[in-house]
């Protein structure tokens, strides 16, 4: 599977964002709608020369988002809100709630309404576009060999038009992610042949259960098994080597052992040899006999005094 973006983020230059005439520092809250705003509302305050206050608060859509400002700031001496659900609609109360605050809202200058906040002034906000959606243009000696095209907003489906302008979809499969790209898609006169569902609520679930239905089927778009390794046999064969190599370091192994066994049997059966001598023995018994000699001397002694009696 390649990955070739149709479009590409860029950022406002200073001097472009003047030109706006949005006062950053009137501002007492920032709205967060996703990580590419936090990172060029950043951006901008620093080629700007504006230092982020610490009594700045945070509104967030999302968890995530909320995180990822430790990037920038210290998470813990800041009052970061975000929305409990993800959703944006779930972040408007807690607007609402905190209705003394100026928000700036950072957005592209092609962005969906994830949020839309009320206009009559309830709750006092400036929109302000700090990075835009540009064509990625793929270059003409660029060959298009793609079997299946994501698209997930209306800049890619442009931007596809944009670079091949007599683009013919023939047998290429073109998944689309969101409504309004899908209505840039028809607009165009190409055809749709999935989107996301509640079977399916991911775009990478949504591939994966196209391939399964469209795989072996010889009239819909050929999806070749290499881009999709999940859907390629594992090679077998491969493997043998490594356990082939395994195996004989294992026997290797096991004869070392056993030549490292055998080599001090022999050496005990040599020292053995010496224990064969045994001299002290032979003289303990030769000391033991001789008072045995001594007893001639006794009867001697006896026939002296018989003598004597008579």
């Amino acid at each position: 599977m390649v990955f070739r973006p149709f479009i590409k983020i860029e950022g406002l230059t200073s001097r472009e964002f003047r030109q706006t005439k949005i006062p950053i520092n009137n501002h007492t809250a920032v709205i967060f709608t996703a990580r590419t705003a936090v990172d060029h509302y950043f951006r901008l305050c620093k080629e700007l020369r504006f230092n982020v206050p610490d009594t700045m608060k945070y509104f967030c859509v999302s968890e995530t988002i909320a995180h990822y400002l430790q990037k920038y700031i210290i998470y813990r001496k800041r009052k970061i809100f975000y929305s409990e659900t993800g959703h944006a609609e779930a972040l408007l109360p807690l607007l609402a709630k905190h209705n003394k605050e100026t928000y700036l809202y950072p957005i592209s200058d092609v962005h969906d309404q994830k949020l839309h906040i009320p206009e009559d002034g309830s709750i006092k906000f400036t929109k302000a576009i700090m990075y835009r959606t540009v064509s990625n243009v793929i270059r003409n000696d660029e060959e298009f060999d793609y079997d299946m095209i994501i698209l997930f907003t209306p800049s890619g489906v442009k931007s596809l038009i944009q670079s091949f302008p007599n683009f013919k979809q023939g047998n290429i499969a073109i998944g689309v992610m969101g409504g309004k790209t899908i209505e840039e898609l028809k607009a165009h006169g190409l055809r749709l042949d999935f989107t996301t569902t509640p079977k399916a609520p991911s775009i990478a679930a949504a591939i994966d259960q196209y391939i399964k239905e469209h795989l072996d089927d010889p009239d819909e778009p050929r999806i070749v098994q290499e881009r999709f390794p999940e859907n390629k046999p594992e090679p077998k064969p491969e493997p043998k080597p490594v356990v082939e190599k395994k195996a004989q370091v294992k026997v290797e192994a096991k004869a070392e052992k056993k030549a490292e066994a055998k080599a001090p049997a022999k050496k005990a059966v040599a020292k053995k040899a010496p224990a064969k001598k045994a001299a002290p023995a032979k003289k303990a018994t030769a000391k033991k006999a001789e008072p045995a000699k001594k007893s001639p001397a006794k009867k001697t002694t006896a026939k002296k005094t018989v003598k004597k009696a008579e």
